[in-house]
């Protein structure tokens, strides 16, 4: 790991520059998470950049940009040689770099690898996602791939991050924690907006919600992992039984105009909000929900499960994610995706009916935890200082 300057009367520490590889910077829990970190930067002592792979303009680049980092796109992840070609062009230009710090998942072999032969000192494959049960029904072609880049990971990365322990697995392999240099970083979530109070009635009044409509809330992205398509199910059948129900959707994503048009069919479409991508993710959750239903069908840890935890909502989630998100378990309810949509829909009506909690005590709880987003800032820093 990097060596700083050690701080006396006549030196000061050199700044720790740092590459982020991202996709790109919308609104996504990884993205999040880092727009996080950079608000609170001791920017005498870190500097980030972020390496994107779209030309496409990005939900969090303008603050980025005012913030005093930049946001480099590196196109044609697909082709390896204009890849590197751009990778090495850009670490000449913004560089030199002490760290690459890489989100990419398997596809961080590429950059890791590149960054090594650049001379990079620190190199960090961070696994945000548990994508082993939808691997299961890849090919030949794409297991060579991932087995490929798992061992080019393995060679490259001089650490490895995890945001739980099944993402671990997923990169590093089972035997992950017999290696030193491989850790679980919790990916904090900030807790001030959560302490705010928000106004039911004028929230709802925003939305088009009635007054005493139970709603059902998600944030995702519209997309296969988040299961958009049975959480219209679920919703269908909880509309059935207490017909004012709403269901409030937050995101975008490639899946949106197919889950819009699920939802007319079911003519439920004028009872799901698409709210779209919010910066007020606190408000809409402590002012619109009654119950977060959360049936992704994988997931690295879930921060979205996080924040709702902080909001006191009670949640009704697959039973495929991980344990470790689990930071209030009296708001918590598991549920298989095997079981049929009235189960769900059940556990949604019991959980509207419960009592909330009290948010000093949540917040209480939360705060002390690695998921506090000042705890993970502190674990991330001191990463970065090796």
């Amino acid at each position: 790991m990097r060596k700083t300057t050690p701080i006396t009367n006549n030196t000061a520490p050199s700044v720790v520059k740092i590459l982020q590889v991202v996709g790109g910077m919308d609104t996504g829990g990884i993205e999040t998470w880092l727009m996080h970190l950079l608000r609170r930067l001791n920017r005498d002592r870190y500097h980030f950049d972020f390496l994107t792979h779209t030309t496409k303009p990005c939900f969090y680049d303008a603050e980025i940009r005012a913030l005093g980092s930049r946001v480099i796109p590196c196109i044609h992840p697909s082709r390896p040689w204009k890849y590197a070609w751009n990778f090495f062009r850009i670490l000449r230009k913004h560089g030199p770099y002490d760290v690459v710090h890489s989100h990419v998942h398997h596809f961080s072999a590429f950059p890791l690898m590149l960054a090594a032969w650049a001379g990079v000192p620190v190199r960090i494959a961070h696994s945000h996602n548990d994508t082993s049960s939808h691997e299961k029904r890849a090919g030949p072609l794409r297991r060579a791939y991932l087995q490929g880049a798992k061992n080019l990971i393995q060679h490259y990365a001089t650490t490895g991050l995890a945001c739980s322990g099944v993402a671990a697995v997923d990169l590093f392999g089972e035997d992950w924690k017999k290696d030193s240099t491989r850790q679980i970083l919790y990916c904090g979530i900030d807790l001030e907006p959560f302490t705010r109070p928000a106004d039911r009635k004028d929230v709802r009044k925003e939305l088009g919600i009635p007054p005493n409509a139970l709603v059902l809330g998600h944030v995702g992205r519209f997309s296969e992992q988040k299961n958009h398509d049975f959480l219209l199910d679920i919703f269908a059948e909880v509309a059935r039984r207490k017909p004012e129900s709403r269901l409030l959707l937050i995101g975008d994503g490639e899946l949106k105009e197919v889950i819009t048009h699920k939802a007319q069919q079911l003519k439920l479409g004028e009872k799901v909000i698409m709210a779209g991508v919010r910066p007020d993710i606190a408000r809409l959750m402590k002012g619109a929900m009654d119950v977060f239903v959360f049936p992704s069908r994988w997931e690295g840890l879930g921060l979205a499960l996080l924040e709702a935890q902080a909001a006191c909502l009670h949640c009704i989630f697959s039973d495929n994610i991980t344990e470790e998100v689990e930071v209030v378990p009296s708001l918590l309810r598991r549920c298989s995706l095997a079981e049929p949509v009235s189960t769900w829909a059940n556990f949604v009506l019991e959980a509207a009916d419960k009592n909330r909690v009290s948010q000093d005590e949540v917040l209480e709880i939360i705060g002390r935890s690695g998921f506090n987003i000042i705890n993970s800032l502190a674990r991330s820093c001191a990463i970065y200082d090796g």
